[in-house]
């Protein structure tokens, strides 16, 4: 390639960024705060000092150099303990969002394509959908102990069916399409219906809906680990960080200021993601943008 085509290739690569960044400017600052709290969290060794390092005569100290955030009533860095909570939240957030679409993109294609499953799978989907994540999580801490595992597996089973729901719903609608039934009269098998001409149709839902989920699953990890439901309290946590120290709110607010402010910059950067990806890959509002 001649020096003048790669100055052209360039210039339309270029081109090209800068109309969807136009486009798109929620989405890309949503992916942007997004890979700063996930750089942080995944270099936390690096950046910050031991998170569970205790110092007496450091208790409370308000923000300063050495301490961006003070610290705790313990003397341990707030700003440390922030920055490792986010690896615990954005684990589960990030698990949740997996496990959820994977089963119930299994079990929505299922459902939808083949009638006799139908009504037995959707009626253990209702049952599914009435058990809060809050009270499974604390009773499935009373019969095992505190885990990241535990509060995962908590959280991903009331929002398997809403997955379900909405995969069974996208194949309602194309099963009867013309391609899909010309598939099925050239002589296609079941598998190869649902997996080629079906699912690709629900990606682009499931993109979507997977990161309400991850935004979801962080809010119900932290609401577990405020009520002592979640993580051990030796791993920090954003919840149970503002749960040891919703005592010292009037007198040393800057120990709840930077894990709640953490939390609702993560929650927004997902959401913001979310609705970018909704409004991008929906074809409707791309042409009335």
């Amino acid at each position: 390639m001649s020096a003048l085509d790669a100055g052209a290739a360039t210039s339309v690569r270029r081109s090209s960024t800068g109309r969807f960044i136009k486009r798109n400017p929620m989405l890309v600052l949503g992916i942007l705060l997004l890979a700063i709290i996930l750089m942080s969290a995944i270099f936390a060794p690096w950046l910050v000092g031991d998170p569970s390092a205790m110092m007496p005569n450091r208790r409370l100290l308000p923000a300063g150099l050495g301490y961006p955030l003070g610290t705790d009533p313990l003397g341990r860095d707030v700003f440390a303990r922030t920055i490792y909570g986010a690896r615990v939240s954005l684990t589960v957030g990030i698990c949740v969002a997996t496990i959820s679409v994977l089963i119930g993109l299994a079990l929505g294609l299922i459902a939808g394509y083949l009638r006799r499953a139908d009504a037995p799978l959707m009626r253990i989907m209702d049952a599914l959908m009435s058990i809060p994540a809050i009270m499974l999580a604390i009773a499935l801490v009373a019969l095992t102990q505190a885990s990241v595992v535990t509060v995962i597996a908590a959280i991903a089973i009331p929002e398997i069916p809403r997955v379900v729901r909405l995969v069974r719903a996208v194949v309602f609608s194309v099963r009867e399409q013309p391609f899909v039934q010309a598939a099925i009269a050239g002589g296609a098998k079941t598998p190869r219906v649902i997996i080629r001409h079906i699912m690709p149709s629900t990606l682009a839902p499931l993109i979507v809906q997977a990161s309400y989920i991850c935004a979801s699953a962080i809010l119900i990890e932290a609401a577990l680990s405020f009520l002592g439901a979640g993580t051990p309290p030796s791993v920090p946590t954003w919840g149970n960080m503002i749960a040891s120290n919703r005592l010292y709110l009037a007198k040393a607010p800057w120990t709840i200021f930077g894990p709640g402010l953490e939390l609702a910059l993560t929650v927004l950067a997902i959401n913001l993601i979310g609705d970018g990806l909704r409004d991008h890959l929906d074809p409707r509002l791309s042409r009335r943008m």
